[in-house]
């Protein structure tokens, strides 16, 4: 199933807060927490109700436009790496050092792993800002202008795309061209944010030139999406993982600037945020055999 965005978005504080009652609300309903946590819930929306924050109106941006604009900071503390990195660190040093093409390279974060790993790395992404970083990261690196349906030609022994495939309304295309580049025996690994977070409007932030609010256009893949997509490519899944953040404690607080929404708006609601999100996974873990 392929569930795509408008190209604008009109993002309301209490839009994302009720929905977060709604789930904490939901997982009530079959058990999960007691009569005096739906009480609670429901006086906190009548409260909330009360309330008029205002709303921001967020144009959904082209992928190369929203990374060519985070390029410069893309590399901030991210949780997201702490998934991706060693899942990607345990397939490539397990195999025998070869040539790895990182699809969607970015600035270079996974490329500089799989060369840690002994492997020869080729890059190719489609925003110039981030194969810039990418090539003062890694300069002995091979790096590439180009999309993930028209890589290099191969063969690879390796194929990594990390935080990519949500911006891609067709996983079908992409997974052929994995499949056509690599060799026998290759693998494929495969790091996303996780569906179920896509849908709950986690997706990347930017400020145009304009200054104008946008969020990177991204697409909710759910997981028989890229099963479906592998086994059409002649693609064998080895692993999958579905790993989730640790729990953190969620502090009241105000809304915040725009730019740390949605996550900044749990704090409208820290137990209904906190129970919605429970075992919710980050990410979405892939290895593949061609």
């Amino acid at each position: 199933m392929i569930v795509t965005v408008r190209g604008m978005a009109y993002e309301h504080p209490l839009a994302y807060v009720l929905g977060l009652e709604g789930l904490a609300l939901l997982r009530s309903f079959r058990g999960e927490h007691d009569h005096a946590f739906v009480a609670e819930r429901l006086a906190e929306i009548r409260r909330l109700l009360a309330e008029s924050p205002d709303g921001v109106e967020v144009a959904h941006v082209d992928p190369v436009e929203g990374y060519d604009l985070w390029a410069p900071t893309y590399d901030a503390p991210n949780p997201a790496f702490d998934f991706d990195e060693p899942f990607v660190r345990e397939v490539a040093c397990r195999l025998s050092p070869g040539v790895a093409l990182d699809a969607a390279c970015g600035t270079g974060r996974v490329a500089a792993v799989l060369a840690e790993c002994g492997h020869r790395v080729v890059g190719v992404d489609s925003s110039p800002g981030m194969l810039e970083q990418a090539r003062k990261r890694l300069p002995d690196g091979e790096f590439h202008v180009g999309s993930l349906t028209a890589l290099p030609s191969g063969p690879v022994d390796l194929v990594t795309c990390s935080l990519a495939l949500t911006h891609v309304p067709d996983l079908g295309p992409v997974f052929a061209e994995f499949a056509r580049v690599l060799r026998p025996g290759g693998r494929v690994v495969i790091a996303d944010v996780h569906p179920e977070q896509v849908a709950r409007g986690h997706v990347p932030a930017v400020r145009r030139a304009d200054g104008a609010p946008g969020r990177v256009r991204s697409h909710c893949h759910r997981t028989g999406d890229y099963l479906r997509a592998a086994f059409a490519a002649g693609l064998e899944p080895v692993r999958c993982e579905e790993p989730v953040a640790p729990a953190r404690e969620i502090p009241a607080a105000e809304p915040g600037p725009w730019e740390t929404w949605p996550w900044s708006l749990a704090g409208l609601a820290p137990a209904a945020a906190q129970a919605a999100g429970a075992d919710v996974p980050s990410m979405i873990l892939w290895e593949f055999r061609n």
